[in-house]
């Protein structure tokens, strides 16, 4: 079952690039850093809809987080961006689904390497199924779900173009 809609997801970016901008109102940097491909994908969004609605004077640096979900312990997250670089800095994760927290907890890991000045999340669809300490900041769609659904993000354009399906 669709739950969103191409227009809907852009609707809830706008939103989202616009609460972010209200919030960090005066800052001349934000960092985003993407989860995987699908985190990667949705910041990419995101940091279009921020150039387009932010002051000429403010940066925005998108990085991504590379982290197996599956076996977050075996193989360490990695940062693509230097560390030293976040230092001082405000430092937005994205990903596009949240759903125990569990993915957004291992991704910090590379963030204890330094001393941001803030660390926020934002995602498309937070699941209310919270098993970790992670509760978005910035969030496009809260669902409540049965853990036995599943919430299929899909970000590239193709034939139907975005969506979000609840599974």
């Amino acid at each position: 079952m669709k739950i969103l809609n191409q227009h809907q997801i852009q609707q809830k970016i706008k939103r989202l690039a616009i609460q972010i901008l209200e919030r960090h109102y005066g800052e001349t940097e934000l960092i985003l850093a993407g989860l995987n491909n699908k985190g990667l994908a949705f910041a990419q969004l995101l940091l279009a809809e921020l150039r387009a609605a932010a002051l000429k004077d403010m940066t925005f640096i998108l990085t991504r987080i590379r982290l197996n979900p599956a076996a977050p312990l075996e193989y360490e997250p990695v940062l693509e961006l230097p560390a030293e670089q976040l230092q001082g800095k405000t430092v937005i994760v994205v990903d596009d689904v949240a759903n125990t927290g569990r993915t957004l907890f291992f991704a910090m890991r590379p963030l204890l390497n330094t001393v941001p000045r803030r660390v926020e999340v934002a995602v498309l669809v937070d699941r209310k199924h919270k098993s970790f300490p992670i509760q978005p900041d910035y969030v496009g769609l809260s669902l409540y779900t049965t853990m036995r659904d599943d919430i299929d993000v899909q970000l590239e354009g193709g034939e139907e173009g975005m969506a979000v399906y609840l599974r």
